[in-house]
């Protein structure tokens, strides 16, 4: 059997995402992660992660605060190990009822089999706009 390529293995998350699989979405992800989301103060779906069991929980906060309304995934650009996702994500924030709509880039890092970087960089004025502005 040949090993799942990076490649793969970051496309597999994104199902278990959109059908509110958490835990196993979080199998995915190595014991060490590297994560960063730059957003600002406040933003209760975002916490301080480091590892799978992290990103389960980061997985459950999002579900919690945000509703996925559309994925449009763009781009994959893989080279070794990184694999790099461009498109554009609509979710609306529960809290207020309005969107974030955005275009992102994911930059992930797949290392032996896991996922070991997981850093997202996305429209923070849209998230600050749709969560706190009244």
């Amino acid at each position: 059997m040949t090993a799942e390529s990076p490649v793969q293995t970051v496309q597999r998350l994104f199902p278990l995402l959109a059908e509110g699989k958490a835990a196993e979405a979080a199998t995915l992800f190595a014991d060490s992660v590297s994560f960063s989301i730059p957003h600002p103060p406040g933003i209760p779906w975002v916490p301080e992660v480091s590892s799978a069991d992290d990103m389960r929980t980061f997985f459950e906060l999002l579900q919690t605060h945000v509703q996925a309304k559309q994925f449009d995934l763009h781009q994959i650009i893989a080279a070794d190990e990184d694999v790099v996702l461009t498109g554009r994500m609509v979710s609306q924030v529960k809290k207020t009822g309005r969107d974030i709509d955005t275009a992102f880039a994911l930059h992930t890092t797949v290392h032996d089999g896991k996922i070991t970087r997981y850093h997202l960089y996305e429209d923070t004025y849209a998230v600050a706009r749709a969560y706190f502005d009244s």
